[in-house]
């Protein structure tokens, strides 16, 4: 994937560490004298001072759900990069599809995180996996899922990575355009499978919007190489419902998918990547998922 010299996301709030927004604690404000003795005590028990300045510095800092403006990444390291420039591209194509239909597309802010987080939908592990919350507009993302998709999952590539970024994307259109209000809303009136059943749609939509905008990558500024497309069908189909109650050693079921199946989530994805366009990712009205 060329995505190396394009333009980098601003929209990035870095809770890593005890930096902003991490589990709502305030900064506390610190004298010269204070600052030296906590780097000392921090060199002397083998504490990384920054940390130590992380977690009592920077007055004001927003809680889980704040909806201050994101923190600039701290760490400049080429995953961080990686993650703000896909996440840049899509506020490229999104911008694009809002105005070509007359609409202004608000951008959403991308939290990383280590281990758990607070959000406006409550805390969260990583073991959740990254997620959006309609409530902040926000996604949040462990970066280490990325090695979990590479190892555990055996989808390596920095495409499949972008895949997964882009799909969290997805939910945030969703918000944007009352799919997720809606379906909130039906699955107050059906039984537990139909619940699951509209899960799997929106789930699948996500996808295909994923597509959308690897579509406009592609077409619009050659980010793809040889190999892309794969990377992310793996992706896609590794983390289907199916294939992961098979490597839990479970009974597939497929009345209780939330997400869809393998099968489902490549040929969604690959929808929205051939055709590029919103209209073809109605998943709610699809006869066949």
């Amino acid at each position: 994937m060329r995505w190396k010299g394009g333009r980098q996301s601003t929209n990035i709030e870095d809770r890593r560490g005890g930096r902003a927004g991490g589990g709502g604690r305030r900064g506390l404000a610190l004298g010269g004298g204070t600052t030296i003795l906590l780097v000392v005590v921090g060199l002397f028990f083998g504490i990384n001072p920054a940390q130590i300045l992380g977690l009592v510095g920077g007055a004001g800092g927003q809680g889980g759900g704040g909806q201050g403006a994101p923190a600039s990444p701290a760490q400049n390291d080429e995953m961080t990069q990686f993650v703000a420039t896909v996440l840049g591209d899509t506020e490229t194509t999104w911008n694009q599809v809002f105005q070509s239909r007359g609409a202004r597309y608000q951008e959403p802010v991308l939290v990383l995180f280590e281990g758990s987080v607070n959000s406006a939908c409550g805390r969260n592990s990583s073991a959740v996996g990254p997620f959006y919350c309609p409530g902040d507009h926000k996604l949040y993302i462990d970066l280490s899922f990325f090695r979990d998709l590479r190892q555990r999952f055996g989808a390596p590539g920095d495409f499949a990575q972008a895949y997964v970024i882009a799909h969290e994307v997805g939910h945030h259109i969703q918000s944007l355009t009352g799919v997720s209000e809606r379906v909130h809303a039906m699955k107050r009136r059906v039984s537990e499978t139909e619940r699951n059943e509209l899960s799997v749609r929106q789930e699948l939509q996500a996808d295909c919007y994923a597509g959308v905008w690897g579509h406009h990558a592609a077409t619009q500024r050659n980010m793809l190489e040889e190999g892309d497309i794969e990377e992310a069908m793996r992706a896609a189909q590794a983390i289907g419902d199916d294939a992961l109650q098979r490597g839990a050693g479970q009974r597939v079921r497929p009345e209780s998918f939330t997400h869809g199946s393998s099968e489902q989530r490549a040929r969604w994805f690959r929808v929205g990547l051939q055709h590029g366009d919103i209209d073809h990712c109605d998943t709610f009205s699809a006869s066949r998922l």
